[in-house]
Parts: structure tokens; sequence; C-alpha cells
């Protein structure tokens, strides 16, 4: 039996270009941003609407962290296009990116163009993407306080937390508080 050659097996022109439109329309709606209307699964709260928002988000993280994988899988569940980034480096990755020292957490992400380091609840990275400020570099939770999330904890224990915004040369200001549910 003879193979097949590609010219041997031609497409009619008309419908190649059917096939072409097709594809190129559908291509178009999955680049199309996130319906930013939809609930947060994992944050308790709905999103804001926003401009056409990027929601790629690529989360660097230590390999051996865990909490670093469960704050991701709630960003996902939360209407984020994660990309994890294995990398035991991390005080580079920070330095990198301008994360100042006095905020830094395990691991660290970046959305958009803005930074958010720590277990930042993700009602508040919606709410900086909607705003965009522009004196605002990132957002981070410091350190890696219970309850914030991906570091609940069996008995529902929490550690008050503050979300605090940074610009380029390490300024900080609070830029929401944390409520402690407990």
């Amino acid at each position: 039996m003879k193979a097949d050659t590609l010219a041997e097996r031609s497409v009619p022109r008309r419908t190649l270009l059917q096939g072409s439109l097709a594809f190129g329309g559908l291509f178009l709606l999955g680049c199309a941003p996130a319906n930013s209307n939809e609930s947060s699964s994992g944050s308790g709260a709905a999103q804001p609407k926003t401009a056409a928002t990027n929601r790629a988000m690529t989360v660097y993280r230590d390999p051996s962290c865990g909490c670093c994988k469960s704050w991701a899988e709630q960003a996902r569940q939360a209407g984020f296009q994660v990309t994890l980034r294995d990398d035991p480096d991390m005080a580079a990755v920070k330095q990198r990116l301008g994360v100042p020292t006095e905020l830094a957490s395990c691991h660290t992400a970046v959305v958009n163009g803005v930074v958010i380091e720590g277990h930042v609840p993700f009602k508040h990275i919606d709410r900086l993407l909607g705003e965009r400020p522009s004196d605002i570099k990132g957002i981070a939770v410091p350190g890696m306080p219970r309850g914030s999330p991906g570091m609940e904890m069996p008995d529902g224990s929490t550690d008050p937390f503050e979300v605090i915004a940074f610009d380029g040369a390490g300024n900080r200001t609070v830029f929401q508080e944390s409520i402690r549910r407990n």
C-alpha cells in the first residue's frame, strides 16, 4: 500500500479558509480576559469588575515549600492562570523583582506586571489589578501568618496580618488591613 503525500490529499481552498477563520475565532476567544464578575472560589468574595485584566500569574517558589502549592491552587480557583516556577534561590528572585527584605515570605508571584509577595488574599490582588495605582510596584503579606490563603490551620486559628503596598524605592504603606477572624 502506497503512503499518501500531502500533495495527494489536497484540501479545497474554501475548506482551508473556513477552518482558518474558525481557528482564529477560537484563538481570539481563548485570549479574551476572564469574566471578572464571577465568584472567587477559595477567597470567599466576588471579584470586582475590572478593565480587561490579564489573569496570567507566575508563582516562584522554593521546590520544598508545600504552602506555596496550596496558595497557587487557590489562585487557580480564584480565576488566575497560574504557572509554577521552582527556584531554590528565592532570595535572588525577590531581589530581582524588587521585594523589600522586610516584606519577604515564602513565594513571590507576578501578575499583569505587579509583584505579589506571600500569602496575599485574592480579593486584594483583584483590587490592585482593578485600581492599577501607578506608584505601587506590588503588595505583600510578610511572613506566613496562620489563616492567610495557603496557611489555613486545621483548628481554624488565625494571626492578624496586613497587606502592605510597596513602590520601586521600597517605600511601604498599608494597602488593606485584614480583620482577625478569631
